[in-house]
């Protein structure tokens, strides 16, 4: 009637899944880390006036995102090392034999496993992302210096209805707000029908002022100017001080933020909202590894193929890891809805991994 074992043996089994995760954690990150620098520590020192220090800052900002990422695949190794490890010495059968099911072996485990979830999620949130971001910008600017921050905006998109309207950049807010380098594509049927320039765009009456701008029918193919032409009536300017949203870049209650801002400006979000997800999915998946990984402990057959039993967890854990990211590609062509993109294959190899456990081993 008791999930958990004794407190010595929850104590043991949590130790050794921390211990043993954590430092395939080191291993696999030291390593990464070395190849990583193999090819971006020439770039980084190419720069003029770069230096070690230079290349010490990116370390800062690239091992953050090889920690998150590997995370999952180490506590997956862990499991399985400590499994192993475990039968090897028949511990299990031990246990087993003391009358604890497999599920209360597990436990500590799971326990364990929430705990990592936790920390990789605040790591997540409070390291990774503004790092993420940081070093996206310093990857822009070629590892040069890094532009001082401005009010400007670049290469803005708005669409309305099938008509898109592209500006070069975006100064000001509010209703000062002015476009440069303005496209307007104006659609019909499927197809481009019209292209219209302006080298600038102010918001008056409700609608933008094209100065100077100049027409190209697609059909005629003929090019017109026109001094001053009325557009987009209806597009508030609100709608242009909305950038592109990185949501690896943002922490969860900011992107949930930044979503509900392009969705009140009209924007497509199911990418956004699949990443959204993730962001709980993706640290939850710990939770998944000791269940994935448990073949390796018990087997359905005890002949002492251990090797063969930590082969078929292993590749258990590493489909789901398949099934994840083809899964969240499927969401960001909108083939899959945002929920079932991020936590479609955490629910489904939760009930593999409980079905093959209680069906062999309950």
């Amino acid at each position: 009637m008791h999930f958990f074992p004794s407190r010595n043996i929850t104590m043991y089994m949590a130790r050794l899944f921390v211990v043993r995760s954590f430092a395939v954690l080191m291993m696999l990150v030291l390593v990464l880390m070395t190849l990583d620098l193999l090819g971006e520590s020439g770039k980084i020192l190419a720069v003029p006036g770069n230096d070690q220090g230079d290349v010490l800052r990116y370390v800062t900002m690239r091992a953050p995102q090889i920690i998150a990422r590997f995370l999952p695949f180490s506590v997956l190794l862990g499991t399985l090392i400590t499994f192993a490890t475990l039968s090897q010495n028949s511990e299990v059968v031990a246990m087993k034999a003391a009358g604890l099911s497999a599920h209360q072996i597990l436990a500590p485990m799971f326990v364990a496993s929430l705990g990592v979830a936790l920390i990789s999620f605040v790591f997540n949130d409070v390291v990774v992302a503004p790092n993420t971001q940081k070093l996206k910008v310093w990857k822009d600017a070629e590892y040069g210096a890094i532009a001082p921050d401005s009010d400007a905006r670049n290469n803005v998109w708005v669409r309305e209805g099938g008509d898109l309207i592209n500006a070069g950049s975006v100064l000001g807010s509010g209703d000062n707000i002015v476009l440069d380098n303005v496209r307007v594509y104006l659609r019909a049927n499927g197809g481009l029908r019209q292209v219209i320039t302006a080298p600038n765009a102010r918001y008056v009456d409700n609608a933008w002022l094209l100065e100077n701008a100049e027409t190209f029918d697609v059909a005629t193919t003929e090019q017109t100017k026109v001094s001053n032409l009325v557009i987009g009536k209806g597009i508030t300017p609100d709608r242009f001080n909305v950038l592109k949203v990185d949501g690896d870049s943002l922490a969860f209650l900011p992107l949930m933020r930044a979503i509900d801002d392009l969705r009140a400006a009209g924007r497509r979000t199911d990418n956004l909202e699949g990443i959204l997800w993730h962001k709980l999915a993706g640290p939850l998946s710990t939770l998944l590894m000791p269940l994935l990984a448990a073949v390796a402990a018990f087997g359905l057959a005890r002949s002492g193929a251990l090797f063969v039993r930590a082969v078929l967890g292993m590749a258990l854990g590493f489909t789901y890891f398949v099934a994840d990211n083809f899964a969240l590609a499927m969401g960001n062509l909108g083939a899959y809805p945002p929920w079932i993109a991020a936590w479609g294959p955490f629910l489904l190899f939760l009930l593999i991994g409980e079905t093959v456990l209680i069906r062999t081993e309950e």
